[in-house]
């Protein structure tokens, strides 16, 4: 406020006084870019790529919190075993799944022995 009655007050106009008086906004939109666009980009992309890689037989829980396990995977929708006794099956949207509880490993190569384990660090032992 106090730069628009220093502006209001000055009849010239100087390009320095116009750049002090841009600088704050300037400063708020990188501060809002770097503490909430950009770390939203990194969560959709990531969320994108758990979607990308579901596959039959993986335990996933849905928005619903619906536990199940996937007997069929689409391109845009999927099929949850929820109950084996019963054989209760739900059709969701893929985009209804929120986390994925259990990844199966149909490849001999992608096994969990075989999958990349992090290294454990000196300090720990």
């Amino acid at each position: 406020m106090f730069f628009l009655l220093q502006a209001a007050a000055g009849s010239k106009s100087s390009p320095t006084g116009m750049l002090s008086m841009l600088l704050p906004f300037i400063l708020m939109f990188v501060v809002m870019y770097f503490l909430i666009l950009r770390p939203q980009k990194r969560r959709e992309k990531e969320r994108k790529a758990l979607l990308s890689r579901v596959k039959k037989n993986d335990r996933v829980v849905t928005s619903g919190g619906v536990h199940g396990v996937i007997t069929s995977a689409r391109e845009n929708d999927v099929i949850l075993r929820i109950d084996d006794a019963k054989d209760v099956k739900v059709k969701v949207d893929r985009s209804a799944i929120v986390t994925v509880l259990e990844v199966s490993y149909d490849n001999e190569e992608e096994t969990p022995e075989t999958a990349q384990i992090p290294k454990e660090s000196k300090g720990t032992k």
